[in-house]
């Protein structure tokens, strides 16, 4: 069944659980080399005879082959066009086999297009930056591009060796010196094709903390005074977050890149987030980012949602994380936060969904907004107790998986519904209803 937002995305006939991605970028000329090896199962319903990826046409295959279970190894035809490899098998491979498929691929990578802006692959004026959600991940690799499709990375970047290259996960290895330097990153943990990132540029990488969670901030030289003040509260919000929502759920820690450049808005990827110079000002504005981002690993990086209806369970619990971290570090109260938004929210427009916005208002405010008053609604309903532990049952229920709305909905009516004395009625109110329920009384 294809995703109902994104319909031309996504794949069928077979399920990547690995991807293994071997990239030569040359910063100058946006040149990329790509070799990529497809660790897949196929899923049926009948033999797999051919399929289908998702790839930007700016980036030329070369070569596509197939390594079955067998350990035999085939050329296969394959055609392009509509951003679509399509890939037709010498052999049917039989449901439940497992195999490999290698693509040789290069390039001037281009930003895919969306009702958003460009998606994917940037060249900046001296490095790069990927930002992929939600559709932008053909861009630079050949993938199965569908939030439900996760799967683990190992991402290896050979570039000038002026550069800093950062990926998903734990750092393996940094190999080279002279001309170019080679980075090998391992992500071990189930990760979405939009949440894979790169980031080259000249940064340094400095530590933020070396208890608990490992944590750094990449940033231009010029820029580390700024981003050690700037993001001196993380190291306390991971704390929290982690009383709140559990412990934090990757392996290789947690990483800030600064870009060396303006940027509208951060950018979410597992692992790491991705801010512009300009959110260094030491305002709450740009803290509320910070705690934004961070609570992303939780929502949206470990808890994935399965089709993008649903993405308030990433950007509502999100905008709330910020109104938590300013609660906890003795700013505005939730509440107070949820009230001035609650007045601003119900002048916009009454014509949102919440729970199936549709995909030209997923990204709109008051998804963000109005997921976060949907939480503190069932906070003010339910009580502080009851709320805490639904959180903490939510993300340990469904850590490194999918998720969609009406889970929510089952977690807290099986397990709160005695507290609450019409949970059908409050979640048809906040999450169907196109009118902006009144918030209870505190």
């Amino acid at each position: 069944m294809s995703e109902p937002y994104f319909p031309q995305r996504g794949n069928e006939g077979y399920q990547v659980t690995h991807y293994d991605l071997g990239l030569v970028y040359r910063v100058s000329s946006n040149r990329l080399d790509g070799g990529a090896v497809l660790t897949a199962t196929a899923t049926g319903p009948e033999p797999l005879r051919e399929f289908t990826l998702d790839l930007s046409n700016a980036l030329r295959v070369e070569r596509v082959a197939i390594d079955r279970d067998d350990h035999t190894v085939t050329r296969a035809r394959h055609t392009q066009r509509a951003d679509k490899l399509s890939v037709v098998l010498t052999e049917p491979i039989s449901v439940g086999h497992a195999f490999k498929i290698e693509i040789r691929y290069s390039g001037v990578p281009k930003l895919m297009n969306s009702r958003y802006g460009g998606l994917g692959w940037e060249q900046l004026t001296d490095g790069v930056l990927v930002a992929s959600q939600p559709i932008g991940a053909p861009s630079w690799f050949p993938c199965d591009d569908r939030p439900d499709r996760k799967a683990s990375y190992e991402i290896t970047v050979t570039t000038q060796s002026a550069y800093h290259v950062v990926a998903n996960g734990v750092l393996l290895s940094r190999r080279g010196g002279g001309a170019n330097t080679t980075w090998t990153y391992r992500q071990a943990e189930p990760m979405a094709t939009y949440l894979a990132s790169v980031q080259i540029g000249k940064y340094r990488s400095v530590e933020l903390s070396n208890r608990g969670v490992p944590q750094r901030v990449v940033v231009p030289p010029r820029f580390v005074s700024r981003a050690k003040t700037a993001f001196a509260k993380q190291p306390r919000m991971i704390e929290v977050f982690e009383r709140f929502y559990g412990p934090y759920p990757f392996e290789g820690g947690y990483t800030a890149v600064v870009a060396d450049d303006d940027l509208e808005i951060p950018i979410e990827a597992q692992g790491m987030s991705i801010f512009g110079v300009n959110h260094l000002a030491p305002a709450w504005e740009n803290e509320r980012l910070i705690a934004h981002e961070l609570s992303h690993q939780w929502f949206g990086n470990s808890l994935t949602i399965v089709d993008w209806r649903d993405i308030w369970l990433h950007e509502g619990f999100a905008a709330y994380s910020e109104w938590l971290w300013s609660e906890v570090s003795g700013q505005r109260s939730a509440d107070e936060h949820a009230r001035r938004w609650h007045q601003r929210i119900a002048k916009r427009p009454q014509n949102l969904v919440l729970a199936d916005p549709g995909p030209a208002d997923m990204f709109d405010d008051r998804v963000y907004k109005r997921g976060a008053l949907t939480l503190h609604a069932l906070r003010l309903t339910i009580g502080d107790v009851a709320f805490l532990r639904i959180l903490r049952q939510w993300t340990t229920a469904h850590r490194l998986g999918g998720v969609r709305t009406e889970d929510f909905v089952k977690l807290v009516t099986a397990g709160e519904a005695p507290v609450m004395s019409h949970p059908d009625a409050f979640f048809e109110r906040w999450l169907e209803s196109p009118k902006l329920p009144a918030l209870p009384p505190r």
